[in-house]
């Protein structure tokens, strides 16, 4: 699979984001030296951060995306670098283990021009005591553009970027947010269908304890699906389930339902995202046994058949097959994992740019 994946351009009409067709060539007064590529596509952006995207707009999410599908034609070219943001540095700051989100934004940078560099939890001052607010004075004090950051706690990001004067991207905090990711799974589902209005989009798993869950309500219900959570009541937010009747609207957003049964929630959906379940959930008191949770909330070729017949499947990674999702599943024709993880390189190229570049 190429890395690139066009998907959508120009869609601030808030009509189909393929039906303006590709992004514009390149001009050669884009390549000058005396101007950054792309410029003109940052000329009006104003945030700063990304720190969640329940503080973007709509037109800001579709922005981001129309953005991102520029940045995948340079993927797709022989040579995918750009001076975007020569000159910038960018620091990946990651307090907890990430393979696909950390990758991506390093690639994303070096390919737009920054300097990257990746800052680890281990193996460095933070095991020896030192303070986050520390660490990102540090960072400053050695000329840091920009911060990538994932942390453990909930509400890290919004420290950060109080505290620093920097850009503050958040790649991951605590069970809180998972912005980039709910920017991608847009991304994908809007090349799929071009337009998100009145789409039953299905997200099966771990509500409770999952950023992408929660980022991907705000994101996909500002596009105008109709989104339906699917869980055991013990991986429901309180918020969900507390003083409602199960199928009524949660969190008090538009478009959003709660199940307990997958095998009804699934029928005639749009697109399923299986999320992960945690080893540590299934041994204690939140769910008996791997197999249990299988036989009731896995998505089979079975179920998957009873949704729409067009409907895609997706996952944020990483999986565990055969447990929330059949290994013959994750890798059906329906499957759009591994164009997830694609499009995740445009989507975050497309951040960076815009908060470097036209944040103010």
């Amino acid at each position: 699979m190429r890395r690139g994946c066009p998907v959508v351009a120009e869609p601030l009409d808030t009509q189909s984001l393929d039906a303006a067709g590709p992004a514009p060539p390149i001009s050669e007064a884009d390549r000058s030296p005396a101007r950054a590529p792309f410029d003109d596509l940052a000329s009006d952006w104003r945030l700063r951060h990304l720190l969640d995207v329940d503080t973007l707009s709509r037109d800001e999410i579709l922005r981001i995306l129309s953005t991102a599908n520029a940045m995948a034609e340079v993927l797709e070219r022989p040579v995918a670098r750009t001076p975007a943001l020569r000159g910038v540095t960018v620091f990946n700051l990651f307090y907890e283990a990430s393979t696909r989100t950390r990758s991506s934004f390093e690639l994303a940078g070096k390919i737009l021009g920054a300097d990257v560099i990746n800052v680890s939890g281990s193996g460095s001052s933070v095991e020896k005591g030192e303070s986050l607010v520390e660490t990102l004075n540090t960072l400053a004090a050695v000329g840091a553009d920009a911060v990538v950051m994932r942390h453990p706690a909930s509400g890290a990001p919004w420290l950060a970027a109080r505290t620093i004067g920097g850009h503050i991207i958040n790649a991951g905090d605590g069970q809180h947010a998972h912005p980039t990711q709910a920017l991608l799974d847009a991304y994908i589902l809007l090349r799929e269908f071009g337009d998100l209005g009145g789409r039953r989009i299905v997200i099966v798993g771990d509500i409770l304890h999952s950023r992408v869950a929660r980022s991907n309500i705000w994101s996909l219900t500002k596009l105008g699906a109709e989104v339906t959570v699917v869980a055991p009541r013990p991986l429901l937010p309180v918020s969900m389930t507390a003083g409602a009747a199960e199928k009524e609207h949660p969190l008090s957003l538009p478009n959003v339902r709660v199940e307990s049964d997958l095998d009804e929630a699934i029928v005639g959906a749009d697109a399923v995202m299986a999320l992960r379940i945690q080893g540590e959930r299934l041994s204690g008191k939140l769910l008996p046994s791997s197999a249990e949770y299988a036989r009731r909330y896995q998505l089979t070729a079975e179920r998957v058949a009873q949704a729409a017949p067009h409907a895609i499947v997706m996952h944020p990674g990483p999986m565990n097959e055969g447990v929330e999702i059949a290994v013959d599943v994750a890798h059906s024709p329906e499957s759009r994992i591994e164009a997830q993880v694609s499009a995740g390189l445009a989507v975050r190229m497309a951040v960076l740019f815009l908060l470097i570049r036209g944040g103010a």
